[in-house]
């Protein structure tokens, strides 16, 4: 038969897309400008850009599906976008990612893949201010690694830790580069429109051959055919046509085969299969993916069967290893869409599917090879062993074959430094277990990652290991222990290292290495932390309840108290010989007993993170293990349209981004209106019902508006901001406008250009804020309307100003993506500063717990509002980001601090946004949202003494729309509603009457907002009737670190058995003294 008529194999291959709940679904997927396909699969697992600003990375098993969490563990390596990410090709737990932060970050995945989030890679790599383009490892070498940043190509020996070779004669920036199977040369496709032959060990120049490519400096893509001669390139021509280009490397400078498709703007992602030289084209952005079929002669390139689904963000092909043969899958496509990941299996039609189908199979590259980076720079070239996929022939039958997630341990050069010690399985990280037994014989190191020195309890557990099994074997190379023998080795030594625990107590009284370390590092290091698993079990079996609940989310939210876990018999006797053993509670208190043994017992200083734990603790509302928070449910209810004022009529929307747009009080509101004059409406809210038509009573400021405020302690009074840099002060008699005015109470010249915004101060009466377009901050007392102080440090146009709760602290975001906070009676100049939002539309920031965070909503490159959560005392870098969707309206938040809820919309939305912040990971948990059956043009909440908590109402607000003003009112559902929910209503701030004065303020002489109890006369509290524990577990007190209880609390619990005691009935009589007994003689019959 000629060879034109002869069929292929897999020409029929048909692409079949599983339902919806095989897939990963509702994922965070964006779109980034990167060269790589933002997706990669090894053989068990899939890895793949998170978020829409792409700097976290999603690692899940590669069979897995079904709906994912926005809290679900992530790898948070870099700062920036990831560029790209391979699997190793010899190792399906080893992860390489490129990041534009200029680093190239080694990963090791476990077994079971993220039980937590994991931010310390394994390896870091520097490629020196370059932003990295792309990634990837040897086909045939173990432990050798590739980078493309700029016009530089890199190779990085992983044992050593060391780059091995580096070069850049490439003029532009190399957008793909693909290596040929048997790894001796690599191809480049390059921004300078050229494709080049690269040899890295070859004498001179390692550019061997240089060719014309496409004629587009937009993005192109390079991939190797296999071990052929052959190279596939994809790209644009002059006119912008996708194109597909095959060339001969020994007639490089002719293309072999060159093929138009079509005008569309996104990059075609080639992924081949060498075994059956089959390709698939991925465009980004496209809804189809192409299936052709590679010959060695005219045509070259047989067009099969074509899929078409969803948009496709990334594409990539999964191991041939992980394939069900048994099922005639001869490839499998995992499409990365916005919100999911879709596995297309490419299956050939045959009659029957109970036998292995070896036609269709050919030997495929194996995932065992001998090589090692520094044999082949040496020269040095071997192939890697070709494996059967027919399940008779391999070891555990027809299941997808998986190799070990960790490398094999090989001495290098140094002798210092093992491949098994840089790339150990990571466990829990502090625990005993994750210590790399390295050495010989007695001799002991630890991982030089974070410089630490081996304390004694180190040492000890090395040698006693070391004791148990011998750690070296007969060929001088260290033996690495699996997962499982180290975790069941550290089981046998859980009783013996509580000894240790207290000679290491003894030998860290000289060591102040410990002094300096934050609480996160503290935690991470902490020897004595299990896996979350071992916790979690620990956790329920110690538990009265027995009730298996699922969790809401892979992400715990724990308590700080969470972390103790439960003691041995041996351990409570010898807490109660006085002998405290810091393995056993949460690592705060640990550093605290440290300093006390040190002799600083009197004088216990707590950090300002232990501060913000011990103060949110009596309102955190979420408990230990991932249950949802009591207000999860949270519930919006527009007021009755009775309530409501209707018939509004001109609304600006003129005004700056930097106001609100509407603000209001327990009896009026302010809303602006279109039109010269700047004017400002006023409306009584005890008069509600439909506006008559005709002229509305306005307060007319005679220049635009910027910005308006309620006096937060005077209900008439009202501040207004203009344009020309002058605030008006107005003040509305009792009962409203009546007519228009244009004469304000007072007026003060502010500044000599436009004002952003002005804000009042929280606590102290008079005393007011402005930030002008001159990049200065002024606070003035309108006692005496004169400036008091100036803040400077601005290089850029002010966003936001936010108070802190204790009226101390101010906090600004700017423009320059800065955010700063001052101490305005000590400082002009800011205290601190970090980075904030990227994004230049606009900004907000608020705090949160107490003033210990700092939550700052933005936009990121890409314009999608996000919603970040700082550390107030370490603004380098948010502690999470949460991305929303993507729209130009600026999200306007409010924080509640009594139930911690964050509520966030903007102008022009018709959602309001609700989160719990928290002061553990993630920080930002999300609750039930309000959807409004309309759009809104702002909205402004109450004080909390406007809240009916008989109706568990927790917050209140006024919404605008564009014809009315309704009120919102936010409950929480409860069964026994008729009680006081004292545990959501906590004793609140008075933020409704001023502290102190303004004088006062400015002579810093401060004072703490007193608080006051929500519960209405006469309702009883939900606590009194609540049923307490017969028998509680008695533990040991220790009041010298946080164990006492307060006074406080032992007299409310006094009350609450005192109430369970007078409704329970008392009785001694037993049921069965009414029951009737039977004679003797009826047992014997």
């Amino acid at each position: 038969m000629a060879w034109r008529f002869k069929a292929s194999k897999y020409k029929n291959a048909a692409p079949i897309v599983p339902k919806a709940e095989a897939c990963v679904r509702e994922i965070c997927v964006g779109s980034y400008q990167t060269y790589g396909n933002n997706i990669a699969a090894s053989g068990a697992f899939m890895a793949f850009n998170w978020e829409h600003t792409g700097s976290s990375v999603a690692v899940l098993p590669l069979d897995d599906c079904g709906r994912k969490s926005k809290t679900m563990p992530l790898l948070h390596g870099h700062t920036d976008t990831v560029t790209d990410l391979k699997f190793s090709p010899f190792h399906d737990g080893l992860l390489a990612t490129a990041s534009q932060d200029c680093l190239v970050k080694i990963w090791h995945i476990p077994e079971k893949g993220l039980e937590q989030s994991l931010s310390d890679p394994e390896a870091i790599f520097s490629h020196k201010q370059r932003r990295v383009e792309t990634v990837g490892f040897h086909p045939t070498a173990d432990g050798l690694m590739y980078s493309t940043a700029a016009g530089c190509v890199a190779l990085f020996d992983l044992s050593t830790q060391k780059e091995i070779f580096s070069n850049n004669e490439h003029p532009e920036v190399i957008q793909s580069a693909s290596w040929r199977e048997d790894g001796t040369v690599l191809a480049t496709s390059c921004k300078d429109k050229n494709v080049r032959i690269f040899d890295p060990r070859a004498a001179g120049s390692p550019i061997q051959l240089t060719a014309e490519s496409h004629q587009s400096i937009k993005d192109s893509r390079v991939v190797w055919l296999g071990n052929q001669h052959r190279i596939l390139t994809t790209g644009f021509d002059a006119a912008r046509l996708r194109q597909v280009i095959i060339r001969d490397v020994r007639n490089f400078n002719t293309p072999e085969k060159t093929l138009e498709l079509d005008c569309s703007t996104g990059i075609l992602m080639p992924l081949f299969d060498p075994d059956t030289n089959m390709l698939f084209l991925a465009g980004k952005g496209d809804t189809t993916i192409n299936y052709l079929e590679i010959t060695d002669k005219d045509p070259y390139l047989i067009e099969g069967l074509r899929h078409t689904g969803e948009q496709t963000k990334g594409a990539c092909l999964v191991p041939k290893r992980a394939l069900k043969v048994m099922e005639a899958e001869v490839n499998r496509v995992l499409q990365l869409t916005s919100n999911m990941v879709i596995p297309i299996m490419y299956q050939v039609p045959r009659k029957t599917y109970r036998d292995f189908h070896a036609d269709l199979y050919p030997e495929t590259t194996g995932y065992k090879t001998e090589l090692v980076a520094g044999e082949w720079l040496n020269g040095s070239n071997q192939a890697v062993p070709k494996m059967s996929l027919d399940p008779a022939k391999r070891e555990h039958g027809d299941e997808p074959i998986i190799p070990r997630l960790g490398p094999k341990p090989f001495s290098s050069t140094t002798g210092d430094v093992s491949f098994d010690k840089v790339f150990a399985v990571p466990l829990a990280p502090g625990s005993h277990e994750n210590i790399s037994n390295v050495g010989q014989d007695s001799g002991v190191e630890m991982t030089p990652a974070q410089g630490a020195k081996p304390d004694l309890i180190v040492e000890i557990e090395i040698k006693k290991k070391s004791e148990r099994e011998p750690a070296v074997a007969g060929n001088g190379v260290q033996k690495s222990l699996t997962t499982s023998e180290r975790r069941k080795s550290s089981a046998d030594d859980d009783e013996s290292s509580d000894k240790i625990f207290e000679q290491n107590s003894e030998s860290s009284e000289n060591s102040t290495e410990g002094e300096d370390r934050t609480d996160a590092d503290l935690r991470r290091n902490c020897t004595s932390r299990s896996s979350f698993a071992e916790r979690r079990r620990i956790y329920e079996n110690r538990s009265k309840s027995q009730v298996d609940e699922k969790p809401q989310s892979p992400v715990p939210l724990r308590r700080e108290h969470s972390k103790v876990e439960p003691l041995k018999p041996s351990q409570q006797q010898q807490q109660q010989g006085n002998v405290i053993d810091t393995k056993r509670i949460s690592v705060p208190e640990g550093k605290l007993m440290e300093e006390h043994r040190r002799g600083n017992g009197a004088g216990l200083k707590k950090s300002a993170t232990e501060t913000a734990f011990s103060a949110a603790s009596t309102k955190r509302t979420s408990t230990v293990f991932g249950k949802v928070s009591k207000f999860r449910h949270l519930k919006g209810t527009p007021g009755h349209k009775s309530t409501h004022i209707e018939n509004l009529r001109n609304l600006s929307r003129q005004i700056p981004g930097e106001c609100n747009g509407f603000h209001a009080n327990q009896e009026r509101v302010a809303v602006p209106l279109s039109g010269p004059g700047g004017k400002i409406a006023i409306f009584e809210l005890s008069r509600p019902g439909r506006l008559p038509d005709g002229v509305i009573p306005s307060l007319v400021n005679g220049s635009n508006i910027m910005d308006f405020q309620w006096d937060p302690f005077d209900a008439q009074r009202l501040a207004v901001a203009c344009d020309d840099g002058i605030v008006k002060i107005w003040h509305i008699e009792a009962g409203g406008l009546s007519e228009p005015t244009n004469t304000p109470a007072g007026e003060l010249t502010a500044h000599l250009d436009k004002i952003y915004f002005i804000r009042f101060h929280p606590l102290a009466a008079d005393v007011l804020l402005t930030a002008s377009y001159d990049m200065t901050i002024k606070l003035w007392d309108l006692r005496t309307m004169t400036e008091k102080c100036s803040l400077s440090g601005h290089t850029d146009q002010i966003f936001d100003f936010a108070w802190s709760p204790c009226g101390r602290l101010g906090a600004t975001v700017c423009k320059d993506g800065k955010i700063r906070v001052y101490n305005p009676r000590k400082s002009e100049t800011p205290i601190r500063e970090g980075n904030g939002p990227v994004g230049t539309r606009g900004a907000r920031i608020t705090w949160a717990l107490e003033g210990h965070y700092i939550v700052c909503t933005g936009f990121d490159k890409v314009s999608e509002r996000q919603i970040s959560v700082y550390n107030a005392q370490k603004l380098s870098a948010p502690l999470n980001t949460a991305s929303l969707d993507v729209s130009p309206s600026i999200l306007i938040p409010f924080y509640d601090e009594d139930s911690s809820t964050l509520f966030v919309t903007g102008k022009g939305d018709s959602t309001i946004y609700c989160y719990e912040i928290t002061d553990e990971e993630p920080y930002i948990c999300p609750l039930s949202h309000h959807r409004c059956t309309s759009l809104h043009q702002g909205l402004s909440f109450l004080t909390k003494n406007h809240c009916d908590v008989a109706s568990v109402e927790f917050s209140k607000a006024y919404r605008l729309t564009n014809t009315t003003i309704e009120p919102l009112s936010f409950t929480v559902p409860r069964i026994k509603s008729e009680l006081f929910q004292d545990d959501l209503f906590p004793p609140t701030r008075i933020t409704w009457s001023a502290t102190l004065s303004s004088e006062d303020w400015f002579a810093s002489n401060d004072k703490a907002a007193p608080k006051v109890s929500l519960k209405p006369e006469g309702m009883e509290t939900l606590s009194s009737i609540q049923q307490v524990p017969a028998q509680p577990v008695k533990k040991p007190d220790h009041p010298q670190f946080g164990g006492q209880k307060s006074e406080y609390e032992i007299n409310k619990q006094q009350e609450i058995q005192k109430s369970v005691s007078a409704r329970m009935e008392f009785t001694t009589k037993l049921e069965q003294d009414d029951m009737e007994g039977v004679d003797e003689n009826e047992w014997q019959e």
